[in-house]
């Protein structure tokens, strides 16, 4: 047992050990991201709704059904509800009913509101589709500010490597005379400012790699890292494309246009809906309902001790003669209320029937309301209008940036190129003497601002070139660097 209590803490140490030691690449954070962020759900939540909107929309085709009971006692004079006499007491009724109603016709209004609905579906899922693009493009590039400030480090602390083994070449010469010991401290100012600017990029990557854990929602701060090794510039010929191409596939597929047009359609189908209530509209209905009542009953019946009475039944007009006649002694006696059961089939009854309603003047709600709908279809072209302008300015825009941003990339590595080459003829030429330790830090520090300045061009157009790729239709999930 106790072999097997080591065994499984070392499993732990182990999976744990991984764990810590894992490191994300850009797919990983993308789709992690598209799952947990918490904009990309309330996007997902808006789809959820215009779900429900279509369901109750498809819900106007059916027939309504409902159900009611009640149960209610009178104290004082009230009316018998079986039998309608008046009785001063308390007493218990109930009644029972079950309504059933369909809508015949309402000037199309249904089957606009279901097209509507399908309409705001659509829209909703290009809402989510634009979000999950922008938070793709958000992650990308907070991945690729770590990328660069993680290479801008991995480049100070190769140059400080270097400085440190000039410090100790330069102190053995100055030590045997070559050099004054000014070049000395000069070596060791450049090495302290290095050691400073090491500090100030380990925080530069350690803040780029807190905001990139704040965007996928992430609390492991300390043990989260991303994968640095493989990344590289690479254009499937998007940058070639013409850019009339690109405007083209993007105002095909891209969200904002998507949405600004089903916005256009909605307003179109708002319109109908409100026209519609022009029409008059047809509904049928039904309903069965009874009731019961703890009321005594009254019932007629013959006395059986005084079976007939003599009583006046008339008078003879010529002589006045009052006729009299035998007739039933009919007496009054309560008897307990029928059954439950019994009371509400005795008691129940239907109704069916049509109602038609014929809209003829509302003060001018109907005619207004669709004033303002017209209005709404003007508005909504015109942000179509904008939302096409604004793509063709954005793609213009990220081709432009693209283009320019190769441009600079290429002369950042043209000067680092050069001032590699400047800074290995200095530290020749340093190494054997012939120029001073200051002219050679400042050589050295030109190189460190051109490999600074190469890493910034490089992951620069990488972006640039991903969100071109994102206009042209490639998934965020599908980008490659």
């Amino acid at each position: 047992m106790k072999k097997i209590g080591i065994i499984v803490v070392i499993l732990c140490l182990g999976f744990s050990t991984q764990a810590q030691n894992k490191k994300w690449t850009l797919k990983e954070c993308v789709e992690y991201a598209l799952a947990n962020n918490i904009s990309v759900k309330q996007s997902e939540l808006d789809l959820e709704s215009s779900d429900i909107d279509k369901s109750d929309a498809f819900g106007n085709y059916l027939p309504s059904l409902n159900a009611s009971a009640s149960n209610f006692w009178n104290t004082g004079l009230t009316q018998d509800v079986t039998t309608g006499i008046l009785r001063n007491q308390t007493s218990r009724n109930s009644s029972y009913s079950i309504t059933m109603g369909v809508s015949i016709f309402r000037g199309l209004r249904n089957l606009r509101s279901v097209q509507r609905a399908e309409l705001s579906q659509l829209s909703a899922q290009y809402g989510l589709k634009k979000m999950q693009d922008d938070i793709s493009l958000f992650v990308a590039n907070s991945f690729l500010r770590v990328l660069l400030n993680k290479a801008n480090l991995e480049s100070i602390e190769g140059q400080n490597e270097v400085t440190l083994e000039q410090i100790e070449r330069t102190l053995n010469l100055v030590d045997a005379g070559v050099l004054p010991r000014g070049d000395l401290l000069e070596i060791r100012a450049t090495d302290a400012l290095e050691k400073q600017r090491i500090v100030q990029s380990e925080n530069a990557v350690r803040i780029s790699l807190i905001n990139l854990t704040q965007l996928l929602l992430i609390d492991d701060y300390e043990n989260f890292n991303i994968e640095d090794q493989g990344y590289d510039i690479i254009d499937e010929g998007i940058s070639s494309k013409d850019i009339t191409e690109i405007i083209e596939v993007a105002q095909q597929n891209r969200a904002e246009v998507k949405i600004a047009e089903k916005n256009l359609e909605m307003a179109e189908k708002d319109l109908q809906i409100a026209r519609s209530v022009y029409y008059p509209t047809l509904n049928g209905f039904f309903n069965y309902n009874t009731r019961e009542s703890d009321f005594k009953r009254i019932s007629a019946v013959t006395d059986p001790d005084n079976p007939t009475i003599i009583t006046d039944i008339g008078v003879v007009q010529e002589t006045g003669q009052i006729v009299t006649g035998e007739i039933p002694n009919i007496m009054f006696i309560e008897l307990d209320p029928l059954p439950f059961i019994e009371q509400l089939y005795t008691n129940d009854g239907i109704s069916y029937g049509f109602q038609l309603n014929v809209p003829i003047f509302n003060g001018s709600t109907t005619r207004n309301n669709v004033k303002r709908n017209e209005i709404n279809i003007k508005r909504q072209e015109y942000l179509l209008s904008q939302a096409k302008l604004d793509l063709e300015s954005n793609v213009y825009q990220a081709y432009v940036d693209a283009k320019g941003s190769l441009k600079a990339f290429d002369a950042a590595l043209s000067a680092l190129e050069s001032q590699e080459l400047a800074y290995q003829y200095a530290k020749d030429r340093y190494d054997v003497g012939l120029t001073n330790a200051f002219d050679f830090s400042q050589s050295k520090l030109r190189y460190d601002s051109a490999n600074i300045e190469a890493n910034r061009s490089k992951f620069e157009y990488i972006f640039k070139l991903k969100v071109l790729e994102l206009y042209f239709g490639i998934s965020a999930i599908d980008l490659k660097l």
